[in-house]
């Protein structure tokens, strides 16, 4: 990097480069699959006592004053010592102004900006200066847009749910989807003043069993028009389902609503999944789906990073697939080539890789594949075709920079993939189009100056909140973007993050 950057990287020694050096010391564990493994951590944490003594006998001056509001506290569930992140990532904003950044988070492909975007998403640290209730809120808004439903509940519990009725409803709602809506429901019939709305009232009366209350606050409501046409409906067959026995099914509700789907897996007609948004596949990862059912939910899930890979190859060797086609033939590829690997025969990976790694791209699983099965397929010695499948699964995986010592003649054919595992670029490389810009972000390009502003005036969580939406559009063929992303992310520390998204560009993206 350029001289002008010395005093930023400097005062990111132990700020952003431990989230790279972290990264690599826990890989291959991402933050789900770290939260995947973890017991749940004790609300309150043990203060070390004070000393009993004083060294002086005068009276101290205590300031009083009003608490205008509820204090801010740290919210989080991935602490510092797995994130590498500061404690003061945070406090040097406004929690409005992280709000906003964290709404404009894209929705990217890129499982390196997945990564890091769950990263930031669940880091625990000191909260920001001011209106941190809106970036909590803000922070589990994101989580359930990008599918992560158990975590954005943990989270959201860790703010105090009743102090709002804006949190209640993001409890009621994620409580929903997930199936668990005892507690949330508890305490909106406990405290009606929190209670978001109507619909929720009529629901959460009848489940603790308060029918007469129910249709009583149901039919002054639907008098009032305090609750939709279509929502009273749903309700009314909730409420009386004997009623409706051979009516036909009420029409799907086009716009996805938590209660709308709870209400119609109660009375027996399921909204399927597939067309809502990815925090419903949630459910269909329950025993009580069908095997396919699940196997369609976690890949969805898996796509968005917010289902850890362990799980998804728990599902896809549940069994044998009794099918073909789809999902089946997914299954299957995987099952294969998991059996060859077992025997360690490299005939027998030369035979299933090709058509597992193919499947695995077809549902943009390839960095999951190669999470699972890049140290076994690196302790093989393959050539020809297989050996080159196994080059780029390498580099897709957690151990990338291993790729050119484990393949060295695919290394040489490919030096831009190589130098930039290595984060080396050698004098003389030189390239074209999305490779000159990868390249030219690990050589001189300058990073982003308002984003490098922000992480030296101790806004450092806002810094990289702003580097991914960068990233991402230089991703999708800007390659002037695609520089300025990449450097940018070197620039604040992320060195890791920045080779892997640029390996996951050219391999994903058809060059390379």
């Amino acid at each position: 990097m350029q001289n002008s950057l010395g005093p930023l990287l400097a005062a990111l020694v132990c700020a952003g480069t431990s989230l790279s050096a972290q990264e690599q010391a826990t890989a291959p564990l991402s933050v789900i699959d770290w939260l995947d493994t973890q017991v749940a951590a004790p609300a309150n944490q043990p203060v070390q006592p004070e000393p009993d003594v004083t060294s002086s006998g005068v009276i101290p001056q205590v300031t009083v004053q009003p608490l205008s509001d509820v204090a801010a506290q740290r919210v989080g569930l991935a602490p510092s010592n797995v994130t590498g992140l500061p404690d003061t990532l945070w406090s040097g904003s406004n929690g409005s102004d992280l709000a906003e950044a964290v709404k404009a988070l894209p929705d990217t492909s890129l499982p390196a900006l997945q990564s890091l975007t769950m990263t930031l998403l669940l880091a625990e640290a000191n909260p920001p200066l001011g209106n941190a209730a809106s970036f909590d809120l803000a922070r589990v808004d994101a989580l359930m847009r990008f599918g992560a439903l158990d975590p954005a509940l943990a989270l959201l519990e860790q703010t105090a749910v009743n102090r709002s009725p804006a949190h209640l409803k993001r409890y009621l709602d994620l409580s929903l989807i997930a199936g668990t809506e005892g507690g949330a429901c508890a305490l909106t019939t406990q405290d009606p003043g929190l209670s978001p709305a109507r619909p929720y009232d009529v629901f959460c009366s009848a489940r603790a069993g308060d029918w007469d209350n129910a249709v009583l606050v149901l039919g002054t409501s639907r008098a009032l028009g305090l609750i939709e046409p279509a929502m009273a409906d749903a309700l009314e067959r909730f409420l009386d389902p004997e009623l409706f026995e051979g009516e036909p099914p009420l029409p799907v509700p086009a716009t996805p609503d938590p209660l709308a789907f709870r209400l119609f897996q109660a009375i027996g007609t399921p909204i399927p999944t597939r067309g809502w948004p990815v925090a419903y596949a949630n459910a269909d990862l329950s025993s009580n789906s069908g095997w396919k059912a699940q196997l369609e939910a976690a890949e969805r899930l898996a796509q968005r990073g917010a289902l850890g890979d362990n799980r998804l190859l728990g599902l896809y060797t549940q069994r044998r697939p009794a099918a073909s086609g789809g999902v089946w033939d997914r299954v299957a590829a995987v099952q294969r080539f998991d059996t060859a690997l077992a025997t360690g025969s490299p005939a027998a990976v030369s035979k299933t890789l090709p058509a597992a790694w193919r499947a695995m791209g077809d549902a943009g699983l390839q960095t999951v594949f190669a999470a699972l099965f890049s140290d076994r397929l690196s302790e093989m010695v393959l050539s020809g075709t297989t050996a080159d499948l196994a080059f780029e699964v390498l580099l897709l995986s957690p151990n990338y920079e291993m790729a050119a010592a484990e393949f060295p003649a695919r290394a040489m054919r490919r030096p831009v993939l190589s130098a930039i595992a290595s984060g080396s670029i050698p004098p003389g490389l030189s390239a074209d189009g999305i490779e000159g810009a990868v390249v030219a972000a690990f050589s001189d390009a300058e990073p982003d100056p308002e984003i490098v502003s922000l992480a030296q005036s101790d806004a450092l969580g806002a810094a990289l909140l702003q580097s991914i939406p960068l990233a991402h559009a230089g991703s999708s063929g800007d390659v002037a973007q695609l520089t300025t992303g990449l450097a940018t992310l070197r620039a604040l520390g992320l060195e890791d993050v920045a080779r892997r998204t640029a390996l996951q560009v050219l391999l994903l993206k058809g060059t390379g």
